[in-house]
């Protein structure tokens, strides 16, 4: 049975000499791994729209062995990353992400709208581009199940004093007088974006907050290294961006 469905290719593979294995976040259906016959050849309509980041229209079959994508059209394909090894390598990263913690025959329509918006403020550089970096982090965590408590202190329930603290190791926020050893200082405005970050309704507006300075590596730091404690994989790509900054 064929099908179509809007979706963003994350990740591709050469097989053989012309075809391809593509992963695709697809709106409707979340991840699919689907190959691409003669994906490679110069006279093939698929031949860009089945690049990695291409977002496009895809018409999808369920093959003997696996999916087969036999047309795709273009929506964007966002060349522009191109232009900056920087925001190409921090593409590349969100693309790691999605893979690891996007799901299979679930739709995905946030997790695809999250990514598209990353990709199109990376091209158009109007965004400080360590906004982008933790603001996608953050969100993507919590379309992957591991929202944190940042509601109130996990112990007492007060709602903000001045410094709080974020605990890496169980996702949750404590305030000054319940502060434990291993959690990171968070200033009142790194908490405020944590809390708008995970909880903005309007997913085209989970970059449209400002924090500068100290604060911005602050959350920076934060929204990392609580990734990486809850990510089951080595982000490689991570480690391909960070050696260039």
């Amino acid at each position: 049975m064929q099908t179509k469905t809007k979706g963003l290719i994350i990740r591709e593979q050469t097989i053989g000499e012309s075809d391809r294995l593509v992963t695709l976040l697809s709106e409707d259906y979340g991840l699919i791994k689907a190959f691409v016959r003669r994906a490679k050849s110069v006279k093939s309509n698929n031949l860009s729209a089945t690049s990695l980041f291409a977002y496009g229209e895809f018409s999808i079959y369920r093959g003997r062995d696996a999916y087969v994508i036999d047309n795709a059209v273009p929506i964007e394909i966002f060349f522009d990353l191109r232009n900056d090894i920087e925001r190409l390598a921090l593409a590349q990263y969100f693309a790691q992400l999605t893979y690891y913690l996007g799901s299979e025959e679930q739709p995905s329509h946030e997790m695809l709208r999250l990514i598209l918006n990353a990709l199109h403020l990376l091209c158009k550089g109007s965004k400080d581009i360590s906004t982008v970096k933790a603001a996608v982090e953050m969100r993507m965590l919590c379309l992957g199940g591991y929202m944190p408590n940042i509601l109130a202190c996990y112990r007492c329930g007060e709602f903000e004093t001045d410094p709080m603290f974020f605990d890496i190791e169980e996702g949750c926020i404590y305030c000054k007088d319940c502060y434990r050893n291993n959690a990171l200082t968070a200033p009142l405005g790194v908490i405020a974006a944590i809390r708008y970050i995970c909880l903005v309704e309007d997913i085209s507006k989970v970059f449209s907050f400002r924090l500068n300075g100290d604060n911005l590596k602050i959350l920076g730091d934060i929204c990392e290294k609580y990734l990486i404690s809850r990510v089951d994989g080595k982000l490689t790509t991570l480690e391909f961006y960070k050696s260039l900054t």
